[in-house]
């Protein structure tokens, strides 16, 4: 009974140690692929209204009723009226990102959303993602290529653009 005890937790640690040397292998492998979470990308705009910050009302404006003036001899304690301040202009809309001289912007429609890629000379750019109705969109950006997916009921619609070795070239896997 001793014996089969000793064998038994022998085999545990074994088998142990086995599945960790496995697991930091296939992760240090893995590291940095396309099976790691999506990075976000970044807006360069601010949105023209939320649903948690909304704009304030305007001030209202001051009565214009008459306001005794104080004796020459007491001394005055009410504060100084407001100073009427500018209204802030209205917030202009963004404007669509123009491609430099050197780069060519271009949309890709698929069934799950649009992509929209700056691609220069030797390298890409991902402009803008967005998805359709119902799916759910995934980014990986690498620094020789970038991936966007769209997932819906098991379905996966992917724009890949490459650029290591050659001028970025566009792939639309949409099975």
């Amino acid at each position: 009974m001793r014996r089969g005890l000793v064998h038994a937790g022998a085999w545990t640690l074994a088998t142990g140690a086995a599945v960790t040397l496995s697991w930091w292998g296939v992760h240090t492998v893995m590291s940095g692929t396309a099976y790691d979470p999506p990075l976000a990308v970044p807006l360069t705009t601010q949105p023209l209204s939320s649903s948690t910050h909304r704009a304030l009302p305007p001030a209202p404006s001051p009565d214009p009723s008459p306001s005794p003036t104080p004796s020459p001899s007491a001394p005055s304690s009410s504060p100084a009226p407001p100073s009427a301040a500018k209204p802030s202009p209205p917030p202009t809309p963004p404007q669509p990102r123009q491609g430099t001289a050197n780069e060519d912007v271009k949309a890709y429609s698929v069934s799950g959303g649009r992509v929209v890629l700056g691609l220069g000379a030797t390298s890409a750019e991902l402009v803008s993602a967005t998805p359709s109705a119902g799916w759910r969109m995934q980014v990986w950006k690498q620094p020789y290529w970038i991936r966007v997916t769209f997932t819906r009921a098991g379905r996966e619609v992917s724009v890949f653009c490459t650029w290591h070795d050659h001028p970025p070239l566009v792939e639309i896997v949409d099975p």
